[in-house]
């Protein structure tokens, strides 16, 4: 299925959804907890969905009402055989698995086609040293898992993904030794990582950090039940923004913003870098772009979602964007420099795609294509973006927005959006 985008112009507000990585932070330690903790502002989402269920069939109570959620938790891992669908979400199989090693029953866990493909042998290998047994397919899904793990000193490498640590932190309270946890090699997506330990602690959690995101210590402790507001989904700013900065500077997008801190709030600094006037009130965020932004070299390295809001700005910059030191987004739900690079060159945007990102250039001409989003949600929004700007262009895979923004299709065409399907 694909969607038909003609050029557009955009005016209104836009209401930014709630952050998807809290979302589930806050889901899953809360189902850790044997008491009742309410979570306010959700993100509904197929993802999230996915973390709601995982936790349902481990054992939690979840009671929904509207964007919140009352969740009562595990006391007691029970010792069942159980079968874990994440559908799309990287996030929830990662934590479920480490979730699932606290029981002595069987645990397989599994995905869709994209899933299927993601690296989950670095958490496996780390949960067997403490003791839990796995199986997996080639080091990805489907898996099995089963416990009980005590804890314990652990090493897990930091190069592929934060949330192999998210996963291991999360459970650590929950170990009878608690949990030495070592990084090896340079950790990617630091701030994924801080995000952790500030839902841990709302949850009355104590994290030792002996030297930051190298090595962190977890003594055997209860969460406590707690009340946590999720912000909005800077990620999923960033594609607004863009948006704005592409299509009309006569756009409002209205946030909750919350004291968690987001490491994409860094596409405020790099548009403004870029030329672009940003302007953060309480709740509204607006912006003002000029003719052409200035490019400029981007390290991603901690905020590798940025890659496809900003790859899309190319579209009317005056010298070159880089974005480097994002290698880490060859393994995502695509491997999205290549598709990037692959779909970006269809409209006119000249290319240069390296190992670690790529260096985009302005088109001479632009040109309408059809753009295949290889059903990455991420993708799917910024070349619909990019469609709006072009024109005469058209996009694949629709439904891939359930995984982080439901409404984006509905939201873009209420501001002035030609984005035309069947859904």
């Amino acid at each position: 299925m694909s969607c038909k985008i003609e050029k557009s112009k955009l005016s209104g507000k836009i209401f930014c959804p709630s952050n998807k990585s809290y979302t589930h932070r806050a889901i899953m330690i809360a189902s850790l907890i044997d008491e009742t903790s309410k979570i306010k502002n959700v993100l509904q989402s197929s993802d999230t969905c996915a973390t709601i269920e995982a936790c349902k069939i481990f054992g939690a109570q979840i009671k929904e009402n509207g964007n919140d959620l009352e969740i009562k938790g595990i006391k007691e891992f029970k010792n069942f055989s159980a079968k874990i669908d994440a559908q799309n979400s990287g996030t929830t199989i990662r934590i479920a698995t480490a979730m699932a090693s606290l029981s002595e029953g069987k645990t397989v866990l599994t995905g869709d086609d994209s899933l299927i493909q993601r690296p989950m042998q670095p958490l496996l290998d780390a949960l067997e040293s403490l003791g839990a047994k796995c199986s997996s397919t080639d080091g990805k899904p489907p898996i099995s898992v089963s416990g009980v793990i005590e804890g314990g000193e652990v090493n897990i490498p930091g190069n592929i993904s934060s949330q192999f640590v998210t996963a291991l932190m999360i459970i650590a309270p929950r170990m009878q030794k608690g949990l030495v946890l070592n990084i090896e090699g340079d950790l990617v997506s630091k701030p994924y990582l801080d995000a952790t330990i500030n839902v841990m602690e709302k949850f009355g959690a104590k994290v030792d950090t002996i030297t930051s995101y190298k090595k962190y210590q977890i003594t055997p402790q209860k969460y406590k039940p707690a009340t946590i507001t999720v912000p909005a989904d800077f990620s999923s700013l960033a594609l607004l923004l863009s948006s704005a900065v592409l299509l009309g500077d006569d756009l409002t997008f209205e946030i909750t913003k919350g004291d968690l801190p987001q490491g994409d709030e860094k596409i405020i600094d790099i548009l403004k870098i870029l030329g672009v006037d940003v302007v953060i009130n309480k709740e509204t965020v607006n912006v003002r772009s000029p003719e052409q932004l200035k490019g400029g070299k981007f390290d991603l390295k901690n905020t590798p979602d940025l890659l496809p809001p900003l790859a899309i700005l190319a579209l009317k910059t005056s010298k070159p964007i880089e974005l480097f030191n994002v290698k880490h987004a060859r393994y995502k739900e695509t491997d999205r420099i290549a598709i990037l690079s692959r779909e970006l060159q269809k409209l006119g945007i000249k290319v240069k795609e390296k190992e670690d990102g790529m260096i985009l250039e302005s088109p001479e001409k632009l040109h309408g294509a059809k753009l295949n989003s290889e059903n990455d949600h991420r993708l799917f929004m910024a070349f619909c973006i990019a469609g709006m700007f072009v024109g005469d262009c058209t996009v694949t895979n629709p439904k891939s927005i359930s995984v982080s923004y439901p409404n984006f299709i509905s939201d873009m065409n209420n501001v002035g959006g030609k984005i035309i399907s069947n859904l």
